[in-house]
C-alpha cells in the first residue's frame, strides 16, 4: 500500500520546493560581465562596452522582477534571463573566435597574456553553459520549484536513489555550474548524465569548444615559452 502511494506521488526528487535564491546566480553573472569588460580590445567586439552595459541592465531587470527566491515560473524574468544568457554567449563566442584566429595567425606573442585571456574566455564559457543548463532543465528554476515537468533533462546522482540525499534535495545553480565545469574539463559528462537530445547537443558543443580552446592555447603558450 505504501509503495503504491509512493509510485503515484512520483519520483522522490519531483516535488515542489521553496526555490533557490537569486543572488548567487546574479553574483556569478556580474563576475562574467566584469571579465568580458576587462578582456583585451583585440579579443573583444568593437562595441564590447555597450554590450556589457546591456548585460548589466538585463541582470538588474531580472533581479527587480524576481529579487529573492525563484519559487515560481515568472515569464518576464525567464525571457529577460534567456536574452541575457544569449547575449553573453554571443559575446564570448566572438572573443573565442578572435582568440583562436590570433593563435592560428601567430598574432599572440605574450604567453602570460595568452593564458590570462584564454583562461578568462574558458571560464566565461563554463559559466554561460552552466546558465543554459540551469535555465533549460525541466523548464527552468521556477518550474522546477513548482514541480511542473516530470521528466528531467539531466540525471543527477541524488535523483537515482533517495538514499544519496535528504528528501528535500533539489538541484540548484551550483550543481549545473559544476556539471558545466566537469564537462569542459573532462570533455565529456562525468557524474551528471544528459537525457534529452538538446542537453546532449549542448554538452557536445561545450566539450568541442573547450577542447579546441584548451588545446590551442596551451600549444601556443608552450611554443612561445620555447
Amino acid at each position: 500500500m505504501q509503495s503504491e502511494e509512493s509510485a503515484k506521488a512520483g519520483p522522490h526528487w519531483h516535488r515542489p520546493h521553496m526555490g533557490e535564491h537569486r543572488w548567487p546566480v546574479a553574483l556569478v553573472v556580474l563576475l562574467v560581465i566584469s571579465m568580458q569588460y576587462l578582456l583585451p580590445q583585440k579579443l573583444s567586439l568593437s562595441f564590447q562596452t555597450p554590450i556589457c552595459f546591456v548585460e548589466a541592465a538585463l541582470l538588474l531587470a531580472v533581479v527587480i522582477v524576481n529579487p529573492k527566491r525563484i519559487s515560481e515560473h515568472v515569464m518576464s524574468a525567464r525571457v529577460l534571463g534567456v536574452l541575457l544568457i544569449a547575449i553573453m554567449t554571443l559575446s564570448n563566442t566572438a572573443s573565442a573566435v578572435k582568440l583562436i584566429d590570433a593563435i592560428i595567425a601567430k598574432g599572440v606573442t605574450d604567453a602570460r597574456s595568452l593564458l590570462l585571456s584564454g583562461g578568462s574566455i574558458w571560464l566565461t564559457n563554463v559559466v554561460v553553459f552552466g546558465l543554459w543548463y540551469w535555465e533549460l532543465d525541466r523548464g527552468g528554476p521556477g518550474k522546477r520549484a513548482q514541480a511542473i515537468h516530470p521528466f528531467p533533462d539531466f540525471m543527477f546522482p541524488q535523483m537515482s536513489d533517495p538514499l544519496y540525499a535528504p528528501h528535500t534535495w533539489h538541484p540548484n545553480f551550483f550543481d549545473y555550474l559544476y556539471t558545466s565545469f566537469t564537462n569542459a574539463s573532462a570533455f565529456s559528462p562525468t557524474d551528471v548524465m544528459p537525457l534529452t537530445r538538446w542537453a546532449k547537443m549542448l554538452m557536445l558543443v561545450q566539450s568541442m569548444t573547450a577542447l579546441l580552446m584548451v588545446g590551442l592555447v596551451i600549444a601556443r603558450a608552450v611554443n612561445i615559452l620555447h
